[in-house]
């Protein structure tokens, strides 16, 4: 038989004996597992289905246990949570059988409220101290005093004893520790010096301590009736024959798949169908199962340990684009989820002799999301982009010595401001990984277009195996107005439509005016591509509007001044070291400009300020007008449908370039706004045919 005491047994040990253990477990303490059920439920059948459930939960949780509390305190927690479940539905409301009940469970349930009742089971039915049934109840010590002392006031109604208690409040609240002998020696001092003068306290007092005594006695004579354990042992028997009924009927189909399987393959005829099949049953990343249903990669399944983290890397597709490396992280010792920094943390050892410098790798945010990284606390799924490489074919020498934990919430993990406090495992982690690279298409183009009046130009699509790369060109440098940005909606090739990648714009380099950069798309996974449909997005552009307002510091401020149809406030012009100048515009609907390009101008000339410092304050904003703001709630940027930062105020703090005097201050004459940038929603698609 398996020892209860699991004090000096290690968790292996435990999971080892597994259901075994469990099962005896709650042998040895079913008297008070019994009688707290019985609290909650009506009939012995319920109960019997309650340990049951208790015993399958603890089993199915086991390999998730921690010692941060005790085997018994982590039993205790579930067992009543499937006593709250039950006592909750409805369906299990039906009239009490067998063994009528006693009146002290009337007496629990009709006399005490939720919160009482539990904190009265836990502490003198479960028997444990009152600091566990606080935790477990989530509870300050405070809080767990008062639950007990109206909770035992109540029984003591329901006795029929002090109907009325005439015991003074100023100690009332000290009667359980001292009942206990918890009570600190100079409160016990005070308080027993008031006992013994006072009667009204003696009399409350002792029909408390009455209604205490008698719950533990009333306890005792409560006990689990013979054949009980035999019972749920049955169902618990019967389960694992069901389960084992279904594991032969799984292992049948395998095998009748694999022998099937083997014949095609013997024969020659296992065509693309068959894959995508296989995988689709084997794979359950659905990122990796397209690229090995497409023949591109195959599994891996490499596996490094250190400090209970295991990382798998399961498959590794590699092209002229990126090496992309799916892989897998597993905390066997806690609940924590790990991916892999992309600023730190591993490195290419050989990267120099096998990888190619041309392209920057690429960034793909964790995925926290997907089924497949919420279904278990302790495992995450995620992708890293490598360089490309240089040759058809080479091992990777990764190394991997830090590991960032993930944040549950994605508006979490994904704000900036919250990774300043990030918690990393460290650890050494060393895979050789055989690569083959995949071969990519390049199609030719020669479209263009306009955007706001500035050509565009598309110069060519290169299609991989791990994403779609549209190059395109614009104009600069115009007279009127620059494009700083342009982005894209999605690209459609043979009815395909693939989303673009917001991490995925990167170039900017200028020929003839013309400045080049590259759009990544998903994977395509076409064969013949022929008409392609590109959805504009969105574009930035820096439009040039020149406007000089007059600044006089003897004036009153604000001021307003009309520009980009819009009215502006001079909040203050205040001379000063620094002297400061400060604009702003609250007004977010239509406005044309995010921000304003200006500078001021002093008296004496430019060459009078030494320094500007810029500040400024802003919103921002969704394509529908639902506002974020940034010192409040946490979110996670790339949710946020196409959104845009309007700055409320820009301000200016000017010093002055005078080293004879020190003291003099720059006096503003002149604000220059140069110009002012805006994002345009755009709805435009180019279509075109590939030759």
């Amino acid at each position: 038989m398996i020892p209860a005491k699991i004090d000096s047994m290690s968790i292996t040990t435990i999971r080892e004996n597994g259901m075994e253990f469990i099962v005896n477990w709650f042998e040895q303490h079913k008297e008070s597992f019994y009688t707290f059920g019985w609290c909650y439920l009506r009939n012995q059948q319920q109960i019997e289905d309650l340990f049951y459930r208790a015993i399958i939960k603890v089993h199915e949780e086991l390999p998730r246990y921690k010692r941060e509390t005790s085997f018994e305190m982590w039993v205790r927690s579930i067992f009543l949570h499937i006593c709250r479940e039950l006592s909750n539905d409805k369906s299990l409301q039906v009239s009490e059988e067998g063994e009528p009940r006693q009146e002290l469970f009337k007496a629990l349930d009709h006399q005490l409220k939720a919160d009482e009742k539990e904190a009265v089971l836990l502490t003198y039915i479960m028997g444990i101290s009152r600091e566990e049934s606080a935790h477990l109840l989530q509870v300050s010590a405070e809080k767990m005093n008062e639950l007990l002392l109206s909770g035992i006031q109540s029984l003591r109604k329901e006795k029929g004893n002090g109907s009325s208690f005439n015991g003074c409040k100023k100690y009332y609240k000290n009667y359980i520790d001292y009942l206990t002998r918890t009570l600190e020696r100079s409160k016990k001092i005070d308080f027993e010096k008031h006992f013994y003068h006072c009667q009204d306290c003696q009399e409350d007092l002792g029909t408390f301590q009455d209604v205490m005594l008698n719950l533990k006695e009333r306890i005792e004579n409560f006990h689990v009736p013979s054949g009980f354990m035999e019972n749920v042992k049955d169902k618990l028997d019967e389960k694992e024959q069901h389960e084992q009924q279904k594991n032969k009927k799984r292992q049948r189909i395998g095998f009748i798949f694999a022998s099937v399987l083997a014949l095609l393959i013997g024969i020659e005829v296992f065509t693309g169908f068959m894959t995508n099949l296989y995988y689709a049953w084997t794979e359950e990343d659905e990122q990796l199962r397209a690229f090995l249903q497409h023949g591109f990669g195959e599994r891996l399944n490499l596996e490094a340990e250190s400090n209970g983290v295991k990382i798998k890397i399961k498959s590794v597709i590699a092209d002229d684009i990126q090496t992309l490396v799916f892989y897998e992280i597993e905390d066997s010792a806690e609940d924590n989820q790990y991916m892999m920094d992309y600023n730190e943390g591993f490195i290419v050892e050989n990267k120099h002799e096998i990888m190619s410098r041309d392209t920057s790798p690429m960034y793909y945010p964790p995925d926290l999301k997907s089924d497949l990284n919420n279904r278990e606390k302790n495992v995450y799924h995620g992708k890293l982009s490598l360089l490309p490489l240089k040759m058809d074919n080479g091992t990777i020498k990764l190394k991997i010595t830090k590991l960032q934990k993930l944040i549950g919430e994605p508006s979490v993990q994904n704000n900036f401001m919250a990774q300043e406090n990030m918690e990393y495992e460290t650890g050494e982690w060393n895979f050789e990984i055989p690569v083959t690279k995949q071969p990519s298409i390049e199609y030719t183009l020669d479209e263009k277009t306009e955007v706001e009046g500035v050509p565009v130009r598309f110069d060519k699509l290169t299609i991989a195996p791990t994403a779609t790369i549209l190059h395109c060109s614009y104009i600069y440098d115009l007279p009127e107005k620059r494009i700083h940005g342009l982005a894209f909606d999605s690209l459609q090739v043979n009815n395909k439509k693939v989303e673009a990648n917001m991490y995925g714009s990167y170039g900017g380099y200028e020929n003839n005016n013309w400045l080049s950069y590259q759009i990544q798309f998903s994977p395509l996974f076409v064969k013949k591509p022929k008409v392609v449909n590109i959805q504009f997005q969105s574009v930035d552009l820096m439009v040039n509007e020149q406007k000089f307002i007059v600044l006089d510091a003897s004036k009153t401020y604000p001021q307003s001044f009309e520009y980009a149809g819009s009215t502006i406030s001079i909040d203050k012009v205040e001379v000063g070291q620094p002297t400061k100048v400060v604009i702003s515009n609250h007004e977010i609907e239509n406005r044309e400009y995010l921000g304003l390009n200006f500078d001021i101008v002093s008296e004496e000339g430019e060459n009078v300020i030494s320094s500007s410092e810029y500040d400024s304050e802003g919103v921002l904003i969704d394509k529908n007008g639902i506002e974020y703001d940034l010192d409040k709630n946490p979110y996670a940027y790339e949710e946020i449908e196409q959104p845009r930062y309007f700055y409320t105020v820009q301000s200016v703090a000017l010093y002055s370039n005078d080293a004879e005097e020190a003291e003099k201050a720059v006096i503003p004459i002149r604000l220059e706004i140069h110009g002012y940038n805006t994002t345009k929603y755009l709805d435009d698609v180019v279509t075109f045919t590939l030759r």
